[in-house]
């Protein structure tokens, strides 16, 4: 059995955050004492977290997803998110073509390749809030059709690393 912090250390994470997802439900390790010790089914169920973070979940579905006794309950979680994933790749890739195209112009607003995004950001409608939460709401307005979504998206400017790594609400650590 593992220390909190000898877990916090192997998967790089403050001590704040397993005891947060303890905090949510989604972590229950043994007590000796007053100290917390984790198991190996503990150190995977961290490692499923991070993985279904790293895909984009949030607290709660990952909690739902853990919680499922089965496939169809799971399904149910799995399937809305990937409607929004396919959203936010949408997103990802208009933003490449965007960037692909060698302008050999000084100026950039003078660019044909350019114009043509800024054509297209003038004929639709902007969505406000953060990167997953447009994907999320543009997926939920265009009735689940992910192309339809990623047409109603800003996409100029939407992918910096800066943001990317912001995305994740505190809620959400």
């Amino acid at each position: 059995m593992k220390s909190i912090g000898e877990v916090a250390a192997r998967f790089g994470l403050p001590t704040h955050v397993l005891r947060h997802w303890e905090a949510q439900g989604l972590l229950t390790p043994a007590r000796a004492g007053d100290r917390r010790r984790y198991t190996d089914a503990d150190l995977y169920r961290v490692a499923a977290i991070l993985i279904s973070k790293e895909a984009g979940f949030g607290l709660a579905d990952i909690r739902t997803m853990l919680a499922a006794r089965s496939a169809p309950a799971r399904h149910e979680v799995l399937a809305r998110h990937r409607e929004k994933l396919l959203a936010r790749i949408a997103l990802a890739q208009a933003a490449l073509d965007m960037l692909e195209g060698e302008c050999p112009h000084d100026d950039i607003m003078t660019c044909p390749h350019f114009q043509g995004f800024l054509t297209d950001r003038l004929q639709r409608p902007s969505v406000r809030g953060s990167d997953r939460r447009n994907a999320d709401r543009a997926v939920e307005s265009a009735g689940g059709n992910v192309e339809g979504a990623a047409g109603e998206l800003d996409i100029i400017g939407r992918l910096d690393p800066d943001r990317v790594e912001s995305d994740v609400d505190q809620d959400d650590v």
